[in-house]
């Protein structure tokens, strides 16, 4: 798969999450097991902003080139989806979240959304070291 295509994947799947959680996040509570009340509903909606400002940035640098910028944006990416993994299921483990199947879905997008971050940022050249190994100085 292309970066492009890994991208703008990720960046729509995270529109509609971010859309949901943030318009209806007793949908997404709910199924998790969770009480759609009070500071559970707040954070959803923080949550929701996040994940939709998240996925505008991954779609508006789909076609960008290699660059520090673009490898920095991946491993930042790889990072929150490699962080978010083991929190869900720490919290089914004790009991906050009440439903695997409402984290299943969840636990596997970040395990493979993580990979796909760490692939394609370690595949960055950004075009000064390029530009140094085309020329012999690097």
């Amino acid at each position: 798969m292309k970066r492009k295509t890994f991208l703008v994947l990720i960046g729509i799947v995270g529109f509609i999450v971010g859309s949901v959680a943030l318009l209806a996040p007793a949908i997404l509570l709910q199924g998790k097991g969770v009480a759609p009340e009070g500071a559970a509903m707040v954070w959803m909606r923080e949550t929701g902003v996040l994940i939709l400002s998240i996925s505008v940035i991954l779609f508006l640098l789909r076609d960008e080139a290699d660059s520090r910028a673009m490898r920095a944006v991946l491993w930042g990416n790889a990072l929150v989806h490699a962080g978010l993994l083991p929190i869900e299921i720490s919290a089914w483990r004790s009991g906050v979240i009440t439903r695997l199947d409402g984290i299943a879905p969840n636990s596997a997008l970040h395990l493979l959304a993580a990979g796909g971050f760490i692939v394609f940022a370690i595949r960055v050249v950004p075009s000064s070291a390029r530009e140094q190994a085309a020329s012999g100085e690097g």
